[in-house]
């Protein structure tokens, strides 16, 4: 017996889209402006993230990831550049080989060694690669609506 299968791309894909980049650059930005609170910042951002994976049906593994690296960052500010590079490592391996965005899984790969290489400046860092991914996000976003109309 055959059946046939037809995926479609709805709506959900790029609010989400748009959801993630816009926490991204409000991230990014606060990260900028108030390096002292970093630990609050981040954590909160990767929970958020993490809801937001859960809210769009994202896979569970991945979608624990970021709850799990917030909360640990919670607990234990001290293991910011620890946890964060962590977490952008295996980000920038998602998103180099598994979504194939090559260009910014490369940046967020080098941004995870400079955090482990210069743990003292993690909170410029962590505010590069949010802004980075805002931007690239926006872009995409704006691409796909371009084609779309």
């Amino acid at each position: 017996m055959f059946e046939q299968y037809h995926i479609e791309i709805s709506s959900e894909a790029r609010q989400s889209q748009m959801l993630n980049a816009i926490l991204a650059l409000i991230t990014g930005l606060l990260t900028l402006i108030y390096p002292n609170f970093l630990y609050l910042i981040a954590g909160t951002y990767l929970v958020f993230l993490g809801i937001i994976f859960i809210a769009f049906k994202v896979s569970p593994t991945l979608s624990a990831l970021p709850i799990v690296a917030g909360l640990l960052i919670f607990i234990f500010p001290e293991l910011i550049p620890i946890t964060f590079a962590g977490f952008l490592g295996l980000f920038g391996l998602l998103l180099l080989f598994a979504f194939q965005f090559a260009v910014i899984g490369v940046i967020t790969l080098v941004i995870a060694l400079l955090v482990i290489m210069n743990p003292d400046s993690v909170a410029y860092l962590v505010a590069t690669f949010l802004l980075l991914y805002a931007i690239s996000d926006f872009i995409r976003y704006y691409r796909k609506h371009q084609g779309q109309s």
